[in-house]
């Protein structure tokens, strides 16, 4: 231009700024908005714990033949070694006391109350585990025995199993009311009540986000339907123009966008037809 006389216009003076506001915006992006991380369901709930122990982690104690065959003669050892336990239980010597009702279990392995009664010792030594462990055992055996349910309510009471606890307790209670048992239910009934209310609020949260989620499927489902619509009508639109000098216009058409797969099955959810009414 200048060869032919002319003159170059001046740049425009904001061009440079853009430029640099640009290059400001490509050296610092934007961060992305972090969005909320979920709720804990344990994150409101408090729970006193006070009496609650570590489990034990012993190696499983010894149960006996469940299927062994028992003779009147081994049954009458057992029910000494019984006796025996039931003694050295009374002095306060409680492994001694375990280790002679484990005795009598292996020569009557099919009697439960064997069983409820070293749970009993393995609840005093606190190993709430080792009870639990016999009181399942004694339970198969014979599942109306209320000294079973009490002595593994209070095992789970010990390992703050509340849930755990307050079933047994209760049903020990229902079985053959025990002062004992009833004192420590009406323990553990509260904090088994608090955490029963605690999940049924985040089960009702969990079902809220589900419906919600849903609606949103309906909705964006709604959309792209309505959107391949508009598509296809304009398509059809612009083929009539293209074709519209011909007799009939353009034969047969063009063919429909096929709908929205999965709609049908999204709307008849009885959920999401209940949230939207």
């Amino acid at each position: 231009l200048k060869s032919m006389g002319g003159t170059v216009p001046p740049a425009p003076a904001n061009a440079s700024t853009e430029e640099t506001s640009k290059g400001k915006a490509e050296e610092h992006p934007e961060e992305p908005v972090k969005s909320p991380e979920p709720e804990s369901e344990e994150s409101d709930l408090e729970i006193d714990n006070e009496g609650v122990i570590e489990p034990d982690n012993d190696d499983p104690q010894e149960m006996g033949d469940e299927n062994a065959e028992v003779t009147e003669e081994m049954a009458d050892q057992a029910n000494e070694k019984k006796t025996e336990a039931i003694n050295a239980l009374s002095e306060g010597d409680l492994q001694k006391a375990v280790d002679l009702f484990t005795d009598a279990i292996k020569l009557n392995p099919c009697l439960a109350i064997l069983y409820a009664k070293r749970a009993s010792v393995f609840v005093k030594l606190q190993k709430p585990n080792a009870a639990i462990r016999d009181c399942d055992r004694a339970i198969k055996i014979n599942p109306d025995s209320a000294q079973t349910y009490k002595w593994r309510g209070k095992a789970h009471r010990l390992l703050g199993h509340w849930e755990e606890a307050a079933h047994d307790l209760a049903l020990a209670c229902k079985l053959d009311y025990d002062e004992d048992a009833s004192a420590m239910l009406k323990e553990v009934q509260p904090r088994a009540q608090k955490i029963a209310e605690h999940r049924r609020k985040y089960e009702r949260k969990r079902e809220e986000k589900e419906i919600k989620e849903r609606l949103e499927r309906v909705k964006k489902a709604r959309e792209e339907h309505e959107k391949a619509q508009r598509e296809e009508e304009a398509r059809r639109q612009a083929g009539g123009a293209q074709f519209g000098g011909f007799p009939g216009g353009f034969p047969g058409g063009f063919p429909g966008a096929g709908g929205m797969p999965g709609l049908n099955e999204i709307l008849s959810d009885p959920e999401v037809l209940a949230a939207m009414q």
